[in-house]
């Protein structure tokens, strides 16, 4: 059995994000494992196609204060350290595999929506974490 000593919890601050990490939790605590928590923001010119002749600078910074703010209120409640709450910016795939290495993490977590059919070929971000990780990963299954 493999003993994990640093996990990955890439949640996505939705209704479902205490599930993924409450099942990351219990893990850590039958490992006493160190938990870094991580949320990706995407950049707001991917969800308009970078077309937009506008600054967004300030839409930007909004979602990532609310995401800090939303991640510092997970990490309190499960004892995770600030340094060890993270947001950052850009392809979440590319940043949770990227992080992973950085932090030297033995594995990662994430939320899958059991996705079928053409969804599923279309991919997900959990599709694609675990697809470039070079550790463990375990998708947290969400039914929806």
């Amino acid at each position: 059995m493999a003993v994990y000593q640093k996990l990955l919890v890439a949640i996505d601050l939705t209704e479902e994000a205490p599930l993924v990490l409450d099942k990351a939790m219990a893990i850590a605590k039958v490992h006493a494992a160190e938990v870094a928590l991580v949320h990706v923001v995407e950049p707001v010119g991917y969800a308009y196609g970078g077309d937009i002749p506008m600054d967004l600078t300030e839409l930007q910074d909004q979602l990532d204060k609310a995401a800090r703010e939303q991640l510092q209120a997970y990490g309190e409640k499960h004892g995770i350290t600030s340094d060890n709450q993270i947001v950052v910016v850009g392809r979440p795939e590319s940043e949770i595999h990227r992080l992973s290495e950085e932090l030297n993490t033995d594995l990662i977590v994430v939320g899958s929506h059991g996705r079928k059919g053409f969804q599923l070929l279309l991919g997900s971000t959990a599709n694609g974490v675990l697809h470039g990780a070079k550790c463990d990963v375990l998708a947290v299954r969400i039914d929806t």
